[in-house]
C-alpha cells in the first residue's frame, strides 16, 4: 500500500511538472510570437493578392492551399531545421535573422519607392494574365507557399532566438505551437478579410432590419480601405522589424554603435515626457528610429537585388529573376 501511495505521489508530482511546463511553453510562445508581430501583419497583408481575380466560391479553397503549404513550411521544414541549426550551430542563428531582417527592409521599401515612383513590373503583369483558371491557381498557390516560406522562415528564427536556453522538447513545443497558432491566426484573418465583402452583400440585400442592410453597405464599401491600411500598416511593420533585427544584430556581433545611439535617443525622450507617456514616447522614438535605419538600408538594397541578385538568381535557377 505504502508503494501504491509513493507511485500516487510521484505521478503527482510529474502531473505538476508537465503543468508547469506546459504553463511555460505557452508563455515562451506568446512571448516569442509577440517577436514576430510585424512579419505577421505582413504575411495578413500580403496573402490577399493571391486570390484577387477569383471567383468567390475558389477563394476560400484557395486559402486552404495555401494554409497547409505555409503549415507544412514550418512544422516539417523549419521547425527541425530551427533545432538542428541552434544544437549545432547557434552562431548561425543571428546572422540568418539579419539576413530575413534585411529582406524585410528590402520589401518595405520596394513598396514605398513603387507607390512613390509608380512603373511597370513585367512579372506583375504576367500574373495578371489570367488563362487558364485552373493553372493560375496552382501558379498563385505556388507563389503564395514559396512567399510564406521566406516569411515562415523568419517568424521561426525570430521565435528561436526569443526562447530562453531550454530543453530541446520544450524549444520543439515552443516552435511548434507558435507556428501553427501564427498561421491560423494569419489565414483565418485573411480568409475573414477576403470575404467580408460578399458577407456585407449578404447583409446589404438580406439583413431584416435596416442597421444590418446599413453595416452590410459599410462593409462593402469600407473593404478597399481596409484592404489599403493593412498594406500600410504591414509596410511599416516590415520596415520596423527589419531595422531593428539588424540593429540588434549588429550590437550582438560586436557593432553597438548604431543601437545604442538608437536606445540613448529613447531613452532622452522619455525622460523628457510626462511620466504617463514616458514608455510610449519612448518607445515610439525607438520604433521610428529602427523604420527610418530599415528604410535607409531597404533602398540600398533595391539596385543590388534587381541588378545583381536578380540576375544571378536568374542564372542558377533559369527563372525571370526579379529580385524577389
Amino acid at each position: 500500500m505504502s508503494g501504491l501511495l509513493a507511485l500516487l505521489d510521484d505521478v503527482a508530482a510529474i502531473a505538476k511538472v508537465a503543468a508547469a511546463s506546459v504553463d511555460d511553453v505557452a508563455g515562451m510562445a506568446a512571448k516569442a510570437g509577440s517577436k514576430a508581430a510585424g512579419v505577421v501583419i505582413d504575411d495578413a497583408a500580403v496573402t490577399p493578392k493571391y486570390v484577387h481575380g477569383f471567383e468567390a466560391r475558389r477563394e476560400l479553397p484557395i486559402i486552404w492551399k495555401i494554409t497547409r503549404g505555409s503549415l507544412f513550411n514550418k512544422i516539417v521544414l523549419l521547425l527541425p531545421a530551427a533545432l538542428l541549426l541552434n544544437a549545432f550551430a547557434p552562431w548561425l542563428v543571428t546572422p540568418l535573422l539579419m539576413l530575413g531582417g534585411a529582406y524585410l527592409c528590402f520589401e518595405g521599401a520596394e513598396k514605398i519607392f513603387h507607390a512613390l515612383f509608380p512603373h511597370r513590373d513585367a512579372a506583375v503583369d504576367q500574373d495578371l494574365d489570367v488563362g487558364d483558371p485552373r493553372h493560375l491557381e496552382e501558379t498563385r498557390v505556388a507563389g503564395a507557399i514559396k512567399t510564406d516560406f521566406i516569411l515562415s522562415a523568419e517568424i521561426m528564427t525570430i521565435t528561436l532566438a526569443a526562447i530562453p536556453e531550454s530543453p530541446l522538447w520544450m524549444e520543439a513545443l515552443t516552435l511548434g505551437l507558435v507556428g501553427v497558432g501564427i498561421t491560423f491566426v494569419v489565414y483565418g484573418s485573411v480568409a475573414l478579410i477576403v470575404k467580408m465583402d460578399d458577407i456585407g452583400l449578404f447583409l446589404a440585400r438580406r439583413a431584416r432590419t435596416g442597421a444590418g442592410r446599413a453595416l452590410g453597405r459599410g462593409l462593402v464599401r469600407g473593404m478597399p480601405k481596409l484592404l489599403k491600411l493593412l498594406a500600410t500598416v504591414g509596410t511599416a511593420a516590415m520596415l520596423w522589424v527589419g531595422g531593428q533585427i539588424i540593429l540588434h544584430g549588429l550590437d550582438v556581433l560586436g557593432w553597438p554603435g548604431p543601437y545604442a545611439t538608437i536606445h540613448h535617443w529613447a531613452g532622452a525622450a522619455a525622460d523628457a515626457a510626462p511620466e504617463s507617456l514616458s514608455g510610449f514616447l519612448g518607445w515610439s522614438v525607438a520604433a521610428l528610429c529602427d523604420a527610418a535605419f530599415g528604410l535607409a538600408l531597404g533602398l540600398v538594397l533595391i539596385p543590388l537585388a534587381k541588378r545583381v541578385l536578380g540576375p544571378l538568381l536568374a542564372l542558377v535557377t533559369g527563372a525571370k529573376g526579379d529580385g524577389h
